[in-house]
């Protein structure tokens, strides 16, 4: 039996295709093959009319509206059409429900759409999304076509004597092994301490400025007991290993003089234990845990036998967002967030997002935007942002009142298994997801990661030995790639990071990928740089991507448009105006050949093309089009 035919990728099927703007009509269509409701001789005769089936995702009840008969088909079916204005912001749900008549042969009344992006008979329809925004503020339009550079800021880079402070482990073997193992009584402390700090970063400005770096994300950087400072002890104060306030602020200031931009880290779960709010040890005087009377008592969730903590972890005590006086803590006129604005940052990279209630990321949002209006929000998810459900809330993150945009997980997920297996539907599947369920402004903010602190770094994930979830800390600890392992790594690296380089969004490069730094999970993935010893071959590489993308405008916000993605061979174009730019990699076993028309040149190798360009397994092209 044949199916119908509703494909969100062409636009003669939903124009827009993607996301739209609240208050705005968009036309949907739907072709049915013959058997699905009774022909007529003639379009525009009575007959039994498909219904599109639409509801707002606050809403119980859908919306039955008729479809008309447009354009007869080309003999094998009818084509239905519809015309429909999305009045508020949030997420749309649809499917088509059939008309019931004597002698229909189809299954079930319902379309719905189908696993490959298409639609199907269904007795229990899956529906199609439609995300409507209504941006509140302007887009921070400076973060397009740039990159993002991710710093661990006590393993990037120091300068000067390292500040001794009690309870902590200075390190004197830069490049040495993080300690990963617990301490007598089962506990991981994080307390120890290779220099890192401010001032190391910002002498390392030419450096990022030779990448191509746009925008510097550094990770916490507040008072805090461990190395990693996710356990803030003090919002308004620099931690003292890392530096003071001057020496942020100089950061900025010398970073914004060669057109970098830096966002901080914000960490509003949670505080640390070992903080002034909670104060475990009694070291403040007036912290929730030992204080009834408190100004911080409300903050935290006390039970009879102790307090709620962050995932089980006893030096992370979970904070109510919903307080009020928490609120006005991080968002009000002289709150946390306005505070490191003024001090110099641009934006902040905000914590396990989903966390904050819709209502608090309002109000954090407003604050930022008031005080900055370009500055920057972007939030940390790991799945599918546009519909993330967390804590029985629908987030709404695009609505326009929230996030500019997201850490692209799926996108790298997406990347490993393609390089990785070969797999090019493993890629192409997360960027339609993406291209149409993300608005444009977001798509073209997207912080695409292929590492970061919590994953494996990137050429381990490509081409390291796989570990299974009960790997021991000392497996990680002391497995590395061997030669073979790392041939095949730079050269799938070298694919990646093309890809990562050229597709919709803003690629982040995780401190010391580009060096070919190599480990598991935290803390492996979290050394120091290694200063002199980088793999000059993919230094060289990330050097070569990133002018390529600052000399080339369709990597701003151009369109995406996919042309291939099978037998290994996956193949997009960037598209603005009239300039075209295309990317082709090949993580098959057998050759593959691109069709196009016109002259292209690759800029990479330098070899020109006409006609089918044959893309090499392992081969990757950044093809320019010639004589436009």
């Amino acid at each position: 039996m044949r199916q119908p035919i509703h494909d969100i990728r062409y636009l003669q099927f939903r124009d827009p295709a993607g996301p739209c703007q609240a208050g705005s009509s968009l036309s949907i269509t739907l072709l049915l093959p013959p058997d699905a409701v009774p022909q007529s001789s003639a379009v525009g005769r009575s007959v039994a009319a498909p219904l599109l089936c639409i509801r707002h995702d606050t809403e119980g009840e859908p919306q039955l509206i008729p479809l008309e008969p447009a354009t007869q088909g080309d003999g094998d079916g009818t084509v239905w059409t519809v015309t429909f204005t999305a009045e508020k912001s949030g997420l749309y749900w649809y499917h088509f429900t059939l008309p019931a008549y004597p002698g229909a042969t189809r299954i079930g009344r319902h379309i719905g759409r189908s696993e490959d992006g298409g639609a199907q008979y269904a007795d229990e329809p899956r529906s199609w999304q439609l995300t409507v925004f209504d941006p509140v503020y302007a887009d921070p339009d400076w973060i397009r076509g740039g990159i993002y550079y991710h710093v661990f800021v006590d393993r990037f880079a120091k300068s000067g004597e390292p500040v001794r402070m009690e309870g902590k482990v200075n390190r004197a073997d830069w490049g040495g092994m993080p300690e990963y193992r617990p301490n007598k009584d089962g506990e991981i402390l994080n307390n120890d301490f290779f220099g890192g700090n401010l001032a190391g970063i910002r002498e390392k400005l030419p450096y990022l400025e030779s990448l191509g770096v746009s925008c510097l994300y550094i990770s916490p950087i507040f008072e805090a007991y461990s190395s990693h400072k996710y356990d803030t002890s003090d919002y308004f104060r620099v931690d003292p290993m890392f530096g003071t306030e001057e020496d942020f602020t100089a950061l900025c200031r010398d970073a914004a003089a060669r057109g970098i931009r830096v966002i901080c880290d914000g960490v509003f779960s949670h505080t640390g234990a070992d903080s002034r709010y909670f104060d475990v040890w009694d070291r403040y005087g007036n912290g929730a845990f030992h204080h009834p009377d408190s100004p911080y008592r409300d903050w935290y969730y006390f039970e009879r036998d102790g307090y709620q903590t962050w995932w089980g972890i006893r030096t992370l005590p979970r904070i109510n967002k919903d307080n009020p006086s928490y609120q006005e803590f991080i968002t009000g006129p002289d709150g946390v967030v306005r505070h490191w604005l003024r001090a110099g940052a641009s934006g902040w990279r905000l914590d396990v997002v989903d966390e904050l209630p819709s209502a608090f990321l309002e109000k954090l949002t407003a604050a930022v935007k008031a005080e900055k209006p370009d500055a920057l929000i972007v939030g940390e998810v790991w799945e599918d942002a546009s519909n993330k459900v967390a804590y029985e809330e629908r987030k709404n993150y695009f609505s326009g009142d929230k996030l500019d945009s997201v850490m692209n997980y799926p996108l790298r997920l997406g990347i490993i298994r393609y390089v990785r297996d070969g797999n090019a539907q493993a890629l192409a599947r997360p960027m339609e997801t993406i291209m149409e369920n993300y608005p444009a402004r977001v798509v073209h903010a997207l912080m695409n990661i292929l590492g970061t602190h919590d994953t494996d770094r990137i050429i381990t994930a490509l081409a390291g030995q796989l570990l299974g979830p009960d790997a021991t800390r000392e497996e990680k600890a002391t497995l590395s790639m061997d030669d073979s392992q790392w041939e095949t790594g730079i050269r799938r690296l070298k694919i990646a990071s093309a890809l990562q380089m050229t597709l919709p969004g803003v690629p982040c490069i995780y401190y010391g990928d580009e060096a070919g730094m190599e480990g598991y999970n935290d803390p492996f993935n979290r050394k120091c740089y290694p200063w002199g010893e980088e793999n000059r071959e993919l230094l060289d590489w990330y050097r070569t991507l990133g002018a390529i993308r600052r000399g080339h405008g369709v990597y701003v916000d151009g369109d995406y448009r996919l042309l291939a993605a099978r037998e290994g061979l996956f193949a997009f174009a960037r598209e603005k105006n009239s300039a075209c730019m295309i990317t082709a990699a090949n993580c098959g076993d057998q050759l593959q050949a691109l069709p196009v028309f016109g002259n292209w040149k690759d800029l990479l190798s330098g070899d020109s093309f006409a006609g089918n360009i044959p893309v090499l397994p392992g081969q990757v092209l950044i093809l320019e089009a010639v004589g436009r």
